[in-house]
């Protein structure tokens, strides 16, 4: 048991899309992320999508609207709605999904969780 520091886990991997675990709660994957350019749309039938913005800032295309998040801005994506998440410039982000959920909805097309 000690802290988990999300910068030095983010300095650990230059990668984007490619979600790293640094913790686990309650069933549930916390993990780290870089996001940048477009990732397709698609959606979890059993699962909300949380995504909260440590730097920088992302763009949540939601069905038919879009959120912009900003540093220490969340949103919570409802289990079954179509989304896709966007940066223009590299954004460091926090999300929690349960264990074994595919990034992409699909597990044929999820990239893998590393735990770092």
């Amino acid at each position: 048991m000690k802290p988990i520091n999300l910068s030095d886990k983010l300095a650990q991997f230059d990668e984007h899309w490619s979600p790293r675990v640094i913790a686990d709660f309650n069933g549930n994957d916390v993990m780290v992320v870089k996001f940048q350019g477009e990732f397709p749309f698609h959606y979890h039938p059993d699962t909300d999508d949380f995504f909260m913005v440590l730097e920088g800032q992302i763009q949540l295309d939601v069905e038919d609207k879009t959120l912009t998040l900003n540093p220490g801005e969340l949103f919570v994506v409802p289990k079954g709605v179509n989304h896709r998440p966007r940066a223009e410039k590299e954004a460091k982000v926090l999300l929690i999904e349960p264990s074994g959920t595919p990034n992409t909805g699909d597990p044929k097309t999820a990239s893998p969780k590393p735990r770092i």
